[in-house]
Formats: C-alpha cells, sequence, structure tokens
C-alpha cells in the first residue's frame, strides 16, 4: 500500500498589497509642486503676449508692404487717407478723421487687411465698410511712412514698440 504524502502550502497572513493614503498624499503634493515649477518657469501668459506682439509684428510690416507697392503703381503718391508731414498718428479705421486706406489698398496691394490680436481676436478684415484694424499710420515730413502697434502687450516687464518704417 502506498501512501499518498499531502505537501500543504504554509498559509500566513498575507496582508493586501498596495499604497496607504499617506504615501498618495506625499505623492500628489511633490506633484502638484513640480507642476507649479513648471508653470511659472514656462509663463503661459507671457508665451500668449510674445506669440499676440510677434502677429502684431507680421501685421505692420504687411500693412507698410501694401502702402510701399501702393506707392510704387501710383509714382510715390500715398493711398487716401495719409498725407505727408502727420502731426500725429491716425487709427488705421474707416472714418475722416483717420487713416481710411483700406479701400486704396484691398484687394490689389493685400488680400485682406490683418487686424490686431485685441481687437476681435485679430480676425482679418475683408471689407471695408466698417473696419478697424487697431493699428495706426503716420508720415513725417520727408514721406516716411510709419506703422505702429499701440497695443502691444507687456513682456517680461516692458512693452515693447513695434513699429515700422519706410
Amino acid at each position: 500500500m502506498k501512501f499518498i504524502t499531502i505537501k500543504s502550502k504554509n498559509i500566513k497572513n498575507q496582508t493586501e498589497k498596495g499604497f496607504t493614503l499617506i504615501e498618495l498624499l506625499v505623492v500628489i503634493g511633490i506633484l502638484a509642486i513640480l507642476m507649479g515649477i513648471v508653470l511659472i518657469a514656462i509663463n503661459p501668459a507671457a508665451q500668449f503676449a510674445q506669440a499676440n506682439n510677434t502677429s502684431r509684428t507680421n501685421a505692420v510690416s504687411q500693412i507698410l508692404n501694401a502702402i510701399g507697392q501702393y506707392e510704387a503703381d501710383h509714382h510715390g503718391q500715398l493711398p487716401a487717407g495719409l498725407t505727408v508731414n502727420m502731426t500725429s498718428p491716425l487709427e488705421i479705421q474707416n472714418g475722416a478723421a483717420n487713416a481710411d486706406i483700406c479701400a486704396a489698398i484691398m484687394p490689389a496691394y493685400i488680400a485682406s487687411l490683418p487686424e490686431d490680436p485685441s481687437v476681435a481676436n485679430g480676425a482679418n478684415i475683408t471689407s471695408c465698410t466698417t473696419y478697424d484694424t487697431g493699428f495706426k499710420a503716420q508720415v513725417d515730413a520727408n514721406g516716411r511712412v510709419t506703422i505702429t502697434a499701440p497695443l502691444a502687450e507687456q513682456v517680461r516687464g516692458t512693452t515693447p514698440t513695434i513699429s515700422v518704417q519706410r
């Protein structure tokens, strides 16, 4: 007769494996501190302001290029709304007291007028009936045209002067 031996497994009181509440709270706290440091380092507000200012610089250059092309085609004559020796910059928008240049340069020299990002989310202007670019234009005594972006945003403690002259 054969005896069958049954090996019994040593069953110990096994505790459940996992993290305690305190360990989880410590990890979440450390992650929150690291996220705060990263957000301060990246500074999304400054990044958006810098992106908007870059858009403004591009828009100012586009408007000035369109005015320059208009001048080249019209033997040095400026678009209606701009005169030599202006005493102060005028808003580039429709109206008699403003630099209403839309009809003169659009669509022949620029497909649509760019708009400042803080004015109606920076959409391009495709109609000259009612518009406001948020930019200003001035012509000095020598006939040099200056386009400025007065709504430039503060980046790293300084507000840049965005202006292009030709």
